[in-house]
């Protein structure tokens, strides 16, 4: 699984114009899933957005997580995440899950992250979504759960992370 994660301010999602999802301070991620991906994928990059060092300490530096700060999770489905994008101008889809397999594996995210932290808000599957959100730094990072491969690479490329304006 995927998780485009970012340190926020404030967020929130609407579907049709219905706020349906809402945090303050604390980290927004976009979930993608693709067609490798089980339940331990789910529990996995659900340690690693709660546990991923992204928010400053006494020092200025990112050495507290979520899980430290006691900030606030939304999770976003986000189906584009696992687009093959290695060629061409169009993105393919082929790398990613079929509905089924994503929606039950975002929904069993969803309910790991109610019981392992709070406040945990959410998108909803499958729905045009309008999210508003203030990065924080900016502040965005890449995550994956260990065997996706994100935008159609078969490489082993780890954690992308930007941060600062060029990011």
């Amino acid at each position: 699984m995927i998780a485009l994660i970012q340190r926020v301010l404030t967020a929130s999602v609407r579907v049709d114009g219905r706020l349906i999802g809402a945090i303050e301070a604390g980290t927004v991620a976009l979930i993608g899933v693709v067609a490798a991906d089980d339940a331990a994928s789910a529990e996995r990059l659900l340690q690693r957005v709660l546990d991923y060092r992204i928010f400053p300490d006494e020092a200025g530096r990112m050495n507290r997580s979520l899980r430290d700060t006691g900030g606030a999770l939304l999770l976003v489905p986000q189906f584009t995440l696992a687009a093959d994008t290695r060629r061409g101008n169009r993105p393919g889809f082929s790398t990613a899950a079929p509905p089924e397999q994503a929606a039950r594996l975002f929904e069993q995210l969803l309910t790991r992250a109610r019981a392992a932290h709070q406040p945990v808000a959410a998108g909803q599957f499958g729905a045009h979504m309008q999210l508003s959100l203030v990065n924080d730094g900016p502040v965005t990072f890449w995550l994956e759960s260990g065997g996706s491969s994100g935008s159609g690479g078969s490489d082993s490329r780890g954690d992308r992370g930007t941060t600062g304006a060029s990011g």
